[in-house]
This record gives structure tokens, sequence and C-alpha cells, in this order.
């Protein structure tokens, strides 16, 4: 019997599995227990061809394959080569491992190792666990070494795999693709500079870039909120390596990282239609996957015409807003999964579009116009930081050949705040003043005499709740962070209110 390891994805992290072969005396059989889904039954068919392609033979006798611990459940193409190598090895055909290896890939029928999801993953836990080499495809490569400190080596079929593991063929170990964090070379479709007008809205962005907050951009058609979104993820800070690893590990998970790609290097940006389900922007499924919202982590998750998903859809996005980690619970287990996102949403203030509009006329009655706001409730808006009304734009200003300031100069200014942010919340885990706990707003938020009258005065007049006091306050920190102010004022409190404000 022989035995060698290999790991299961269990919401976004990986649990080590041992694969055990016995081959005995019998009539032929190939048996693969320790609670394996369909595909991983399927993969006897692929496992017996790739070996018999491989130029070895399949026993033709009993083979039990066990996958333990046999309480959780396995699923997916990653035990191919496992199997295949434990079978060989029980086989006398490869000799025993003299350290721990993890083994990770899917085979062709041919014997050819194909890519799979998830590497990420088991590579954390193989350096968690103390395991030094792991074999995978070769595309999975430069995805298991980004994550350093381990002998990655990446193959291209069963052959080579037993070849090396038999002393035939020298693999050199695996380096990552270089990485380049510089946004000098990132090209985007839409920039700042292409918008006309809307200056209060772009300072808008720029705040909910530079501190993580949440922002509602609200106006009629055609006044720019989709452009002004879509021109967004120009004006966002480069991640740092440990936020590039953290998006990764989930789009690698989900099947998504590019094959060109080691890490994920650019913010993610993530629009999904009005008409997605709660599953598909919360995550969830028989077996847990990530959601939009996941996807969505570390950068932004835009909901264009807001009042037009679920009511119910919407209300799932309470809980990941406040906390920055949502939990989806199945009979299968339990998998938690981050959500440290900026929402941007955009919504029409009516049916129509153009209620309170000073050149249109609304063609709503006052109970659509109701019914329509009443889409989006009281404790989601209240989650939102900063709402900002849209107008139209003048076609003055469009037909002006007046300099607008481009994304790159913007980038600048949220990049000094963020880096402001990280060096102040160094020891405390966190990235982005949005994110700041009420123990640390007392820590980090010292207002004078004037602004704490002046915070007192908006809170009483408007009957704040003490979630929008926190927010508040978090907002107005951002605002002395890119003026480069240490304490917060009252003017600092009075611009924050003028954003969280608006739908009051």
């Amino acid at each position: 019997m022989q035995k060698l390891l290999t790991a299961a994805i269990i919401g976004l992290d990986g649990i080590l599995v041992e694969v055990e072969s016995d081959i005995s005396n019998g009539l032929p059989a190939f048996l693969i227990v320790g609670l394996p889904d369909a595909s991983i039954k399927e993969s006897k068919e692929r496992v017996r061809a790739a070996i018999n392609n491989s130029g070895f033979k399949f026993p033709s006798t009993k083979v039990a394959v066990n996958l333990a611990p046999a309480d959780i459940k396995k699923e997916g193409s990653l035990y191919d080569l496992p199997i295949a190598i434990s079978i060989l090895t029980s086989k006398g055909v490869i000799p025993e491992s003299s350290e721990p290896t993890l083994f990770l890939g899917e085979l062709s029928l041919d014997g050819k190792l194909r890519g799979v999801s998830g590497i990420i993953s088991c590579a954390l836990l193989a350096k968690e666990k103390g395991i030094k080499k792991i074999i995978v495809p070769k595309q999975n490569s430069g995805e298991a070494a980004v994550v350093g400190g381990l002998e990655v080596y990446g193959m291209e079929s069963l052959s080579q795999v037993a070849k090396f593991l038999r002393g035939e063929e020298k693999v050199s170990p695996s380096k990552s693709n270089s990485i380049n964090f510089d946004f000098g070379n990132e090209k985007y479709a839409h920039d700042f500079s292409f918008i006309k007008g809307q200056e209060q809205a772009k300072y808008a962005l720029e705040v909910a870039a530079a501190g993580g907050h949440n922002i509602l951009l609200s106006g009629p058609p055609g006044g720019g909120k989709t452009l002004l979104a879509q021109a967004m993820p120009s004006i966002l800070p480069k991640m740092s390596f440990l936020e590039a690893l953290e998006v990764s590990k989930i789009y690698s998970v989900s099947g998504l990282l590019p094959a060109e790609n080691s890490l994920i290097l650019k913010r993610p940006f993530r629009s999904p239609h009005h008409t997605a389900s709660g599953i598909a922007l919360i995550g969830g499924g028989s077996t847990p996957r990530p959601g939009e919202i996941s996807l969505a982590h570390r950068g932004v998750l835009f909901l264009d015409e807001l009042p037009e998903f679920s009511r119910s859809v919407l209300e799932n996005l309470r809980q990941p807003l406040e906390d920055g980690v949502v939990t989806v619970s199945r009979i299968s287990g339990v998998s938690k999964f981050p959500a440290k996102f900026i929402l941007l949403a955009a919504k029409n203030p009516c049916p129509c579009g153009y209620y309170g509009d000073l050149k249109h006329t609304c063609s709503c009655s006052p109970q659509q116009i109701l019914k329509y706001q009443k889409k989006i409730s009281g404790p989601l808006l209240d989650r939102i930081d900063l709402h900002v009304e849209v107008p139209a734009v003048e076609i003055e200003k469009l037909e002006t050949e007046s300099f607008v300031e481009p994304s790159f100069e913007v980038r600048k200014r949220v990049e000094r705040c963020r880096e402001i942010q990280r060096e102040r919340f160094k020891n405390d885990g966190i990235f982005t003043n949005s994110e700041m706990g009420n123990n640390l707003l007392s820590k980090y938020c010292e207002l004078d005499k004037d602004a704490k009258s002046k915070l007192r005065d908006v809170c009483n007049f408007y009957n704040l709740s003490a979630r929008s006091y926190h927010r508040l306050l978090k907002l107005s920190r951002t605002i002395a962070d890119l003026e480069g102010t240490e304490s917060v004022t009252s003017a600092h409190i009075g611009r924050a209110a003028q954003f969280r404000l608006t739908n009051q």
C-alpha cells in the first residue's frame, strides 16, 4: 500500500488529503472510496487510459484507492495525477518518495497533464504544512510558484512525472512570471479626461477610491453615471502583493485566473446584470463557490440601474457591506468568503428618469416614484457613504476644449492617501479608513472642539443613526487624508455631511 499527498478545496482553503492505493488479488476492479463526487468517479477511466497510454500497464487485478479523510467530500479533476502516481508506486514502477510531495493535476486519456483550479490555495496549504515539493501541470506552475518558499515542478505528462520521480529526467523548479506592479503599462478604456463637467461626482469617486467608501450616483438618463463608474478603475491605487494574492486566490478557486498571469494585478471591477440571482451575487451552490461580491474583493462592485435589481437580492448585501465577509451555509458545509469591496451603484430618480430635472417633465405619478424609490431599503442606503447627484451636462461644457484632469493625476492623490492609511493601520490588520472598527475611531479620528460641535449638530438635526455617525466620521477622516491634514476639522465634517445627507 502506498500513500501520497494531494489537497481538497473547501471554500477558498486547501485541506490536506492522503491518497492510498492497494493492489490485491481478485477479479479486475477499480474502486475509489473516501466520499468522491461524480467527477472523481469518472476519473477511473481517465486514469486507466492515461497509465496504459503512457507506456505502463494498468493492473489487471483489484485496485482500491482511498481518499482520506473520508468525511470530507472530494470533487474535481485535480486527483487524477495523485491517483495514477499512487497506483504506479504500489506496482513498484515508481519508487516511494523520500520527502513529502504534493501532487495535483488532471489527466487526459493520452497521459498529458491539464491545468486545474485552486492551485494557489493548495500551494499555500503546502507552505503552511511544511511541504517543500509540489508537482503540478505546467500551465499551473507559475501560479503555484508565486506563493514562494516552494519547489514547484511544472510537468507536461504522466510519463514525465514518472521519469522525474525515478531520477531519469531532471526538471528545474518553476519560477513565477515576472511581476510588475507598475501602472505605467496598464491601459484603461475609460479615463477621467474623457468626462466633461461632473466635477462634484469626480471628486466623490476620488474620495471613495481613497478610503474604500461605498458610493451611489443618482441622476437623469445620459448624465454620465455609467461613464463615471467605468472610469473609476483608472483611479484605483495599485494593489500590494498581499492584496493581489488574496484576489488571485479567489479567482484561482473560481477557475477565472488568466492562464498568462500568475496574479491578478489590476483591482477587480465586477458589473453583474440586474437580473443576477442572490447566489450569483453572494455565492453559494451545492458546493459553495464565491459570488460577485467576493470576485470584487479589494476592488469595485458596480450595480448599474440599482432599483431594477430584485429587492431580496439587494438585501443580501447588507451583512457583507458591514462585515467585509460573507458566510455561506449549505448541507455540505459552511464556507467564508472575503468581500471587502467598494459598492458603486447608479440609479435614476424615477422610472422615466426625469423626476427633479429642470429641462424635462417627469411623466411618473407620485405613487410610481415612491414605489420606485422604495425598492432600495433604508438600511442598505445607510451603508452607502457618499450619495451624489449627477445632473445632466450642459452642451456648452461638452463642446469646450478646456483642460480636463486625467486619471493618472487623480490616482497619484489616491495612492498618497492610501499610503497614509497603510502606515496608520500597519499594526491593525486593515488597509483603508472604511474598514475601521468603532474601537479605532477614537484612536485615529481626533476631533477638535469645533469639529465635535459640528458633528453633534449634524447628527441631531438629521436624526442620524449610530451607523451613520460612524460612517460620517470615517468619511471625514478620508477627506482630511486627501488634504494631508492630521486632524479632522469642522470643514471636513461639513464636506462629508454634504455627501452623506443627499438622500436624507
